[in-house]
């Protein structure tokens, strides 16, 4: 269980007008030991906390290999490297395929928590002057991983996230985003997404809505920045 990976950035940033919105996605890398709260990194902001952060979006991460990927499809003009996506922890080795709803890791003297797949929203189509990218990102479910910080303390980027709890019945991030972005109103995945107790609330709450209504909530305004 105890399989470590060494981080290849750490990031955080403050608010600023960046890219027609105020953002603070820009991010720049820490090299020394940082303070992990329950909201995030010290020195860490949040432009729109109603959308981000929160103690169950606490931390970003993105994986490094993705940026390859983003280049084929839309050229070397842009900078197709972390932090780009806003992530806070970049490594490679992690990916939707490999990493589970609810999985626990050891960071320095802190514990964070698998909460949620990323929700791309219409910032990023802004940050990078690509109409429609957040869908895209959505659509291929290369979209990253949020956590909840279980154990505040003391966290460095030389130090490394070790896996030190997987539950039981966990889905790997894949699995969930097959069902909540690609399938979305199949009734007995939904039901199987239910199951996962270490959800976030936000994503429970959305998935018990469509089982209760049959309708699926609208992304406009998320992916699209209207209704």
């Amino acid at each position: 269980m105890s399989q470590s990976y060494f981080l290849a950035g750490v990031y955080r940033g403050q608010i600023a007008q960046r890219y027609g919105m105020t953002t603070a996605i820009d991010k720049t890398p820490l090299t020394s030991p940082v303070h992990l709260s329950l909201t995030g990194l010290t020195g860490d902001e949040c432009a729109d906390q109603r959308h981000h952060g929160g103690p169950e979006r606490a931390l970003h991460h993105y994986p490094a290999e993705h940026y390859a990927y983003w280049r084929e499809q839309y050229g070397s003009n842009h900078d197709w490297q972390a932090p780009g996506m806003g992530e806070n922890l970049s490594t490679t080795g992690m990916t939707e395929h490999s990493v589970f709803l609810g999985d626990r890791y050891q960071w320095g003297d802190a514990i964070i928590e698998v909460s949620q797949p990323r929700s791309p929203c219409y910032k990023l189509n802004q940050r990078w002057g690509i109409k429609n990218f957040a869908h895209t990102m959505q659509t291929i479910s290369r979209c990253g991983w949020l956590y909840r910080v279980i154990q505040t303390g003391l966290v460095s980027p030389q130090q490394p996230l070790t896996l030190i709890e997987r539950p039981a019945n966990a889905m790997s991030l894949q699995q969930v985003c097959d069902i909540f972005f690609g399938d979305p109103l199949n009734t007995a995945q939904l039901q199987k997404l239910a199951q996962q107790s270490r959800l976030s609330a936000s994503w429970m709450s959305k998935v018990q809505q469509r089982l209760a209504t049959n309708e699926v909530e609208n992304w406009n305004f998320r992916l699209l920045g209207h209704g």
